[in-house]
């Protein structure tokens, strides 16, 4: 196997006290993202806040200041994106405005922006590729359906691993998933990004990304526990199956972050936070499996032994 490390021997368990204050500094900030968003206190896209959304482009040129201008005189709030890879046209934007009351609220909503592209721009054609709008009520029940995938994966998660391996495995295993989804949710809460369902399917690719990793190094324990027979080695054993597989866990994690790198530089404005989302979940997943999935497992096995008699 290509290695971009040799052989190590780094003690990841030594530290697992630092790594726990980190990681619980992380998941308290993602739980108060979590609770924000919740309450729609967070800043929502149009898919859970409610909304309309056009999405278009001008034959002529139409600066970004120039349309900014024009919309937010009406809509202070809207906000104005310009597509830059936009195949019809280099003149395309996206213009979103959240929370109508109705849905024909909505509608007038979306009138009332066509009125005022035409008027301002009067001989410079505005073609609409796309259009949404969603009521209040239906952005609350998606919020509410993703937030219940998110759960129902992680449960998941526990089966699994409960099945593969033991139920401490499994529990460790959906900890540090929580760990690595709240994490996530909160560093994008912090940077003021728009939640949305892309970033909901980010997260629950995530959610597996994450669980891969870990379950290789679980895999490597299993197999390094066949050499361990004494209690005080269980530790050992945990440590050595983590440096044994650090360099497939880089290898992995540098070539994911290669894609969704391209991806955040050259896949547009609609797919940026996506990407920042995925690239944020490489960088905490690969830090959980070592940090957080592990030394919980040494944690439970050094105050309840279960392994060695």
């Amino acid at each position: 196997m290509f290695r971009i490390i040799g052989e190590t021997n780094i003690d990841f368990i030594g530290v697992r006290k630092i790594a726990f204050f980190f990681s619980i500094a992380l998941v308290a900030l993602g739980i108060f993202s979590f609770i924000m968003i919740a309450t729609g206190k967070a800043n929502l896209g149009i898919d859970f806040a409610g909304g309309v959304m056009l999405n278009g482009y001008f034959d002529n040129e139409v600066t970004i200041d120039e349309m900014r201008a024009a919309v937010t005189a009406e809509f202070p709030e809207a906000q104005i994106t310009k597509v830059t890879d936009f195949e019809a046209s280099p003149y395309a934007f996206i213009i979103k405005v959240k929370q109508p009351e109705t849905e024909a609220e909505g509608r007038e909503t979306e009138s009332a922006l066509k009125a005022i592209i035409a008027s301002t721009f009067a001989g410079n054609n505005f073609t609409i590729a796309s259009n949404h709008i969603i009521g209040p009520a239906v952005g609350e029940t998606l919020r509410n359906d993703a937030q219940k995938a998110i759960l129902l994966s992680l449960f998941g998660i526990v089966v699994y691993i409960w099945i593969r391996f033991d139920f401490r495995s499994g529990i460790a295993a959906t900890i540090a998933t929580f760990h690595d989804v709240l994490a996530v949710m909160g560093i994008m809460y912090i940077l003021g990004l728009e939640f949305d369902l892309l970033i909901v399917t980010a997260l629950l690719t995530l959610a597996g990304y994450s669980l891969t990793d870990t379950v290789v190094v679980y895999d490597r324990i299993r197999e390094n526990l066949k050499k361990f027979r004494t209690k005080g080695e269980f530790t050992v054993a945990v440590n050595s199956s983590i440096n044994e597989v650090l360099s497939r866990t880089i290898n992995t994690s540098l070539t994911v972050l290669f894609v969704v790198g391209t991806l955040f530089f050259f896949g547009g404005e609609v797919l940026r936070g996506f990407a920042l989302a995925l690239i944020l979940g490489v960088l905490v997943g690969t830090y959980s499996s070592v940090f957080v999935a592990s030394p919980i497992v040494v944690e439970w096995e050094a105050r309840s032994p279960k392994r060695f008699k």
